[in-house]
């Protein structure tokens, strides 16, 4: 097994009575790709709003490289090495199906390197 880069453990997070997230964990490894998935409200992006320091957890802990970290704002995820690239629909082209899946690759990001779409 790889070793963790970023692991979150128990992360709660209520806003008013609703429940985002309840008691998470998740490892980010070294070396593999990851994808979070779920339907709107399952807490996805609290739960990445709180590994890159935007929102506190209610309860929880977060390790980077093996060592605790208090992630109390962007700068500070930062200055980990950790980034985040915020869902928006103006971040890229509309894709079909086929060039979400490959976003990552270079050919994806590479607009030499992809055919028009008609």
């Amino acid at each position: 097994m790889a070793d963790s880069a970023v692991k979150l453990r128990g992360i709660s997070k209520r806003y008013g009575d609703t429940q985002a997230n309840d008691g998470v964990d998740f490892d980010l490894r070294v070396g593999e790709i990851h994808v979070l998935l779920g339907e709107n409200g399952a807490g996805k992006t609290t739960l990445m709003n709180i590994m890159f320091g935007h929102v506190l957890p209610d309860e929880g802990t977060i390790e980077v490289n093996g060592q605790p970290a208090d992630l109390e704002s962007p700068n500070d995820a930062l200055a980990l090495g950790i980034g985040m690239v915020h869902q928006h629909f103006s971040l890229v082209p509309p894709f079909t199906v086929a060039e979400n899946i490959v976003l990552g690759s270079r050919s994806a990001l590479d607009p030499n390197l992809r055919p028009e779409s008609s």
